[in-house]
């Protein structure tokens, strides 16, 4: 798929591909309406709203915002684009499937905080869940009973803790899916401070990017 990216907008990777075939395999028509955030170029918005699907995204950065317009108006589909803090711009909404590929990459900061610039697409505090555990905690009160919740991080960051973290708020959960592969050049930069982490082993250099999906049950 052709898009636009300005630069500091986070380039579509493997983690948006896989995120986007997870979405390819919901049952979506013209009447289900879809929430994607962390929307980036709008990549994973496009392919819900290729299928039919009433889309709304929302992203931090009024950069990535307005790429996923101009990417929006390139392939011809209607997305509603709003700019803010994950779900602050559609309090009281709800969707029937919510997607994010939100920042997860364990920073060297000790403190929980966004990142800045570019590293605004992937720094998530100490642990890479600084935009994990919000979502976990906020995400499932927009979803009715049948909806679903797609959400993409690494190994790193403590999938078992996404997993336990929906069960709490009430969702049935499960891998929708994985994929293995070498560190790119921001994960490959930070091999050392993940080593003294424990996070990966000596010369491991690999992570596995995983697709939780969870389904609203009452």
């Amino acid at each position: 798929m052709m898009l636009i990216r300005p630069p500091g907008v986070y380039a579509p990777q493997d983690d948006t591909e896989l995120l986007a075939s997870c979405v390819d395999r919901e049952r979506l028509d013209a009447s289900s309406r879809v929430l994607d955030l962390c929307t980036g170029t709008g990549a994973v918005a496009l392919v819900a709203a290729r299928k039919g699907a009433r889309v709304t995204a929302v992203d931090l950065s009024a950069r990535a915002v307005a790429a996923a317009w101009l990417n929006a108006r390139l392939h011809h589909r209607r997305i509603r684009l709003l700019r803010g803090d994950l779900l602050a711009p559609v309090r009281g909404q709800t969707f029937d499937l919510i997607t994010a590929n939100p920042p997860y990459v364990p920073a060297p900061t000790a403190t929980d905080r966004p990142g800045r610039g570019a590293a605004l697409a992937w720094d998530a505090g100490p642990d890479g869940r600084f935009v994990l555990n919000r979502l976990c905690r906020r995400a499932p009160d927009l979803l009715p009973v049948g909806g679903v919740l797609l959400i993409v991080q690494s190994s790193l960051a403590d999938v078992p803790a996404t997993l336990a973290a929906l069960r709490r708020a009430g969702l049935a959960t499960e891998v929708a899916a994985r994929r293995r592969l070498a560190f790119g050049p921001v994960m490959a930069a930070r091999a050392a401070l993940f080593e003294r982490r424990g996070l990966i082993r000596p010369g491991e250099y690999e992570e596995e990017l995983v697709v939780v999906r969870g389904v609203r049950e009452q």
